[in-house]
């Protein structure tokens, strides 16, 4: 995309469904100047492109047009809230019908004359405060002159509200009060697994966001100051101490020491700065102190381009209910005229059928037929009550539920509901190296010192914190007594052991190991008294199942590519061994998202699997990110998938559990469409009683349910 383009990411409130989402989106693209605009409704955010800056007033006076409200903050409280809000209705609204539904199976039997009144109440309450959300939905719907779900379950309810009110005054009318309240309750219940859903979706850049600094140490004439991050400028020194992370892009212009950039790069071993070399906020300083002169401050810094670039990759998401809810655009008012054209046929038309009418409530008892103005109620009751599309609501989630199920116990923890769905089309999978397809944890994979020597060694290397020293370490419980210890950045450590001195580090000579470095290795010399005397060979060795996974998903048409910001000759040398043929190296993180977007130019679905921050705006910007469960926090929380046990090969079953889980979509949606076509002119000829028509339904989404519970487990 050109750079000049102006993108901005916010959160659009009040949404309930995909209908919702398609008409703010619509009202974005009608801004001057905005020439593409994306709603996701899983993550209630909005993103714009525009040719020219949009100001925050322009953007919120469009989607306040259109009903709803808008952010300029994205963050996990608002879904906390949403939620904890939903539980509450949850709890409220099954207080009040379950009573309601109780009473009523009571007074099948006994008689109870005061019911119509508690009916009456009780409805209201329900209705019109807990069920307050679903009429703020529907009115927003009808003034903006569109429809949504929440248009036909407010004209079921309050249609049954209103026979319990004409029944109260003594009109020939039947009481369908607590069908009403049912109603509104399974409304509300699918809100609430909703919400919950969205809540544990909701935290994406909690993480990304606690390294950015909150204060920096500068150094003035009159000495070092603390201020806060908002005031240090371009051109000033700050000062940055042992284990402090880097407040601030710059460039170091006294001192050296060994930085952890795993946060950018993605790799595991520190990197030697020295003056004139740059330095990222939010970066760890790991040795010795060293004066920064600030190069970038504000949204320019590193950390403020990797939040736009999560922002910016998030806002092009699509809702995987998005079908389901245009067709309910046009399916409730469709319902609406059905039921209002059966209500007025009845109404005329009642003593010409009351015959057939008779005859039928002698097979059928449930068919009430007092008189004409009730029989049209009912019917018009009936009809919306059976149309209400919840086992259509439920098709696609109710099977990803099952399938996410399935997922876990197969180490997969599914994030984002979409990626279930898209994982069957991949195409191309694009997987970082290290911590994905190698274990992210260097080890000493071949050396050449004999017992002692290594028992030294391994004392010596005790002493420092470098991974590589750790990984020597490990290979013997050497307790040798060390004297004058000393690292030396960027080249090893020296010391003395027995009055000998050693040093083990950077090789004199690499041309002695040509044969480790093609092999991807990383080489550690041992020198005793200037002399060589052996050397270590270190390797981030390949996860077991690495191989594995790249051959299945060669057999099933997908191709793997290496996407790292390792060096290239390692890359490379660690990609002959997976027989990957296409190799990028030394990426920076826009440079990976970049990738992602040529490889998505290419028509086909693609997947990005990483375990770094440098990988999160890729993964969110991919059909499909996966995160290793090893990996840092935003890349888990970027992604659409985290193995949580196991290694790349999770990627092939990911996508087998997506194509299982589809086949039961596709058949839930049948089963809803079916439905709908026997049970709706049933109800619009009178032959089903609102109550029926409620357990009809509730029927409906249960067996919606079960087909789902039915999917087999997906074969390790």
């Amino acid at each position: 995309m050109n750079e000049e383009q102006f993108k901005r990411t916010f959160l659009v409130t009040g949404m309930t469904c995909a209908t919702c989402a398609r008409i703010v989106e619509q009202a974005l693209k009608k801004i001057d100047g905005v020439k593409f605009a994306s709603v996701n409704l899983a993550t209630s955010t909005g993103f714009i492109l525009a040719e020219r800056e949009i100001d925050f007033e322009t953007i919120k006076k469009a989607v306040e047009a259109v009903g709803y409200g808008v952010e300029t903050e994205l963050g996990e409280d608002v879904e906390s809230r949403r939620y904890a809000q939903a539980k509450k209705n949850l709890i409220l609204v099954w207080l009040f019908t379950g009573p309601l539904m109780l009473f009523m199976l009571f007074h099948m039997f006994f008689h109870i004359p005061w019911l119509a009144w508690l009916e009456f109440v009780l409805l209201s309450f329900v209705i019109f405060f807990v069920g307050r959300k679903i009429i703020k939905g529907a009115w927003i719907a009808i003034t903006h002159k569109h429809a949504n779900m929440d248009v036909l379950t407010f004209l079921g309810a309050f249609s049954a509200w209103m026979t319990g009110l004409l029944s109260i005054l003594h009109l020939p009318v039947t009481s369908f009060a607590v069908v009403g309240a049912m109603i509104v309750a399974f409304n509300i219940t699918g809100r609430f697994i909703e919400s919950r859903l969205r809540d544990k979706a909701s935290k994406q850049l909690k993480s990304l966001m606690r390294l950015q600094a909150k204060q920096a140490r500068v150094l003035f004439d009159s000495g070092e100051i603390l201020l806060p991050i908002e005031a240090v400028k371009e051109g000033f020194i700050v000062i940055v101490n042992p284990s402090e992370r880097v407040p601030v892009d710059g460039v170091i212009v006294e001192g050296s020491g060994l930085i952890d950039e795993s946060m950018i790069t993605g790799e595991s071993v520190p990197v030697l700065k020295k003056a004139g070399d740059s330095v990222t906020a939010g970066s760890l300083n790991l040795t010795s102190s060293m004066k920064v002169r600030v190069t970038k401050v504000g949204e320019d810094t590193f950390l403020s381009q990797m939040i736009k670039l999560v922002e910016e990759a998030q806002g092009f998401k699509v809702p995987i209910q998005a079908l389901a809810d245009r067709i309910t655009n046009f399916f409730v008012p469709s319902i609406f005229a059905l039921a209002v054209f059966s209500a007025v046929f009845w109404y005329f038309n009642y003593e010409r059928f009351s015959t057939f009418l008779e005859r039928m409530s002698r097979i059928a008892f449930w068919i009430v037929h007092t008189n004409a103005l009730s029989f049209s109620i009912l019917v018009f009751v009936s009809t919306l009550v059976i149309a209400c599309p919840c086992a259509l609501g439920l098709a696609t989630p109710m099977a990803l539920l099952v399938g996410t199920t399935q997922a876990m116990k197969k180490g997969l923890l599914i994030r984002n509901a979409e990626a279930i769905q898209t994982a069957k089309d991949v195409g191309f999978v694009l997987t970082d190296k290290t911590g994905t397809l190698t274990l992210g944890e260097p080890i000493v994979v071949e050396h050449n010192l004999d017992e002692e020597l290594l028992k030294i060694v391994s004392s010596i290397e005790k002493r420092s914190n470098h991974p590589f020293a750790k990984a020597i370490a490990k290979l013997s419980d050497g307790n040798f007594d060390v004297e004058h210890f000393e690292e030396i950045v960027g080249e090893g450590v020296r010391a003395e052991v027995n009055e000998r001195e050693y040093f083990i580090g950077r090789p004199l000579d690499y041309s002695h190991y040509e044969e480790q470095l093609e092999q991807g290795r990383t080489i550690v010399e041992v020198r005793v008294d200037g002399e060589i005397c052996g050397f270590l060979a270190l390797e981030d060795k390949l996860r077991e199942d690495a191989k594995e996974a790249v051959e299945k998903l060669k057999k099933m048409g997908i191709e793997t590519v290496m996407v790292t910001g390792d060096n290239e000759r390692i890359a490379r040398a660690v990609a002959k061994k997976l027989a990957i043929e296409k190799v990028h190296a030394q990426l920076k993180p826009q440079e990976k998202l970049e990738l992602v977007r040529r490889y998505q130019s290419f028509g086909k679905k693609v997947m990005m699997v990483g375990d770094g921050m440098n990988d999160a705006a890729a993964l969110k910007a991919a059909d499909i990110g996966v995160a290793m469960g090893s990996g840092t926090d935003i890349a888990m929380e970027s992604a659409d998938i985290v193995v949580v046990r196991g290694g790349i090969f999770k990627v092939v079953e990911a996508i087998e559990v997506s194509k299982r889980t589809l086949k039961k979509i596709k058949q839930n949606l049948f089963w809803a469409f079916f439905y709908n076509v026997v049970a709706i002119p049933l109800a619009m000829a009178g032959l089903i009683h609102p109550l029926l028509a409620e357990l009809a339904m509730l029927f409906s989404s249960i067996s919606v349910v079960l087909n789902s519970l039915r999917m087999k487990e997906v074969r390790s």
